[in-house]
C-alpha cells in the first residue's frame, strides 16, 4: 500500500510540473506574440552613406522601401509612409511586395502620394501578383517559401499603372536611364526572382563601357538571389537594391535572423554589405521591409524599416 501510495503521489507531482510547465510555456509564447506585434509597427529609418558618386557629384539622397504588405486599415503605417517625404529624397526605389490585400492597391497608392513627387523606379514582388494564404506559421522556418497551385491573382496592373502616372519608371525586366541632380543613372532591373521571372535587360544602350560621361549604374530586384547578385556584379552594377526577407522577420537577439527566404546566408537577410562574383564587388543594400504577411503580422528583434541611402562622390 505505501508503494501504491508514493507511486500516485509521484504521478499527481509529476502531472502538476508538467501543467506548470505547459502554463510556462504557453503563457511566454503569448508574450511573445503580443511582443511582435507591437513591434511590427515600431517603424525606423535606417541611414547609411555610400561614396560611389563620380567626382565633383551629390550627395544624393535614395529612399529605398520595399515589403509593405499594405492591408486596408493600417493606419499607423499609412501616416508613416505619408511623413517620409519630409525626407525629399532625390529618388524613391520601391522592390516590391506592396501588397498583403487583393483591397489594397488604393489605400497603399494613397499612402505613397506624397512620395511619388518624387522621381522613384519600382520592381514587383511575388506579393504584389498573388495574396498570401492562411498557413502554419512555423513553415516560415522551413526555408524558401514555395508557390502554391491556384493563387489568388491580384490587380498587379493596376497597381502599376497607378506607379506610372505618377512618373515612377517601371523596371520590371527593363533597364532605363534618368537625371537626377545633373547626374545620369542607369538602371536596370529584373521581375520577381523568387518566381524565377527575371530576365536580364543589360544597361541602357550606349552606356557601358562605351560612354566616358560620368554616370552610376543601379540595379533594383525583388529578391536577393545569389544568382542575381551575381549577374549584377558581373555585369559592373555600382549598387544592387533588393528586399524580400523581411530581415528574418523573427530574429534572436545577439545572433540575427534564422531565415532569409531564399538562398542568401541568414547574416546578410538585411543591410548593406559588399557582394564579391568573379574579381568584382557590388554594395547591396537588403531592406528588412515594412510589412509583414497579414496572416503573420508579428516581428521580434527585427523592426521594420525604411532606407535612406546618402550617396557621396569618391574621394
Amino acid at each position: 500500500m505505501a508503494i501504491g501510495a508514493n507511486l500516485a503521489s509521484r504521478a499527481r507531482s509529476i502531472g502538476r510540473g508538467f501543467a506548470v510547465t505547459a502554463a510556462a510555456t504557453a503563457a511566454a509564447g503569448a508574450a511573445a506574440a503580443g511582443y511582435g506585434l507591437w513591434e511590427k509597427n515600431q517603424f525606423e529609418l535606417r541611414e547609411e552613406t555610400l561614396a560611389i558618386l563620380p567626382p565633383g557629384y551629390g550627395p544624393l539622397r535614395v529612399l529605398h522601401l520595399s515589403d509593405i504588405h499594405f492591408v486596408p486599415g493600417q493606419h499607423k503605417k499609412a501616416d508613416w509612409l505619408r511623413s517620409l517625404a519630409a525626407l525629399e529624397p532625390d529618388l524613391v526605389v520601391n522592390t516590391g511586395d506592396n501588397l498583403s490585400h487583393a483591397k489594397a492597391i488604393d489605400p497603399v497608392l494613397e499612402a505613397l502620394q506624397p512620395l511619388m513627387q518624387f522621381p522613384g523606379v519600382f520592381v514587383p514582388g511575388s506579393n504584389d501578383y498573388f495574396a498570401p494564404r492562411l498557413k502554419n506559421p512555423a513553415s516560415y522556418l522551413l526555408g524558401p517559401s514555395k508557390s502554391r497551385p491556384d493563387p489568388v491573382q491580384l490587380d498587379w496592373p493596376r497597381l502599376r499603372a497607378g506607379f506610372g502616372m505618377s512618373g515612377w519608371v517601371d523596371l520590371t525586366n527593363r533597364c532605363q536611364s534618368l537625371i537626377i541632380r545633373g547626374l545620369r543613372i542607369d538602371f536596370s532591373g529584373v521581375d520577381d526572382p523568387h518566381l524565377r521571372l527575371e530576365r536580364y535587360a543589360g544597361w541602357p544602350r550606349g552606356t557601358k563601357g562605351q560612354d566616358a560621361k560620368p554616370h552610376l549604374r543601379i540595379a533594383v530586384a525583388h529578391a536577393p538571389y545569389q544568382r542575381v547578385l551575381d549577374h549584377f556584379t558581373e555585369d559592373g552594377a555600382d549598387l544592387l537594391l533588393a528586399g524580400h526577407t523581411h530581415g528574418g522577420q523573427i530574429c534572436v537577439p545577439g545572433y540575427g535572423a534564422l531565415v532569409a527566404n531564399c538562398d542568401l546566408p541568414t547574416w546578410r537577410a538585411r543591410g548593406l554589405r559588399d557582394w564579391e562574383s568573379q574579381g568584382r564587388t557590388t554594395p547591396v543594400n537588403v531592406s528588412a521591409g515594412i510589412g509583414t504577411s497579414r496572416f503573420a503580422p508579428v516581428r521580434i528583434a527585427c523592426r521594420p524599416e525604411a532606407v535612406l541611402l546618402t550617396l557621396t562622390a569618391r574621394s
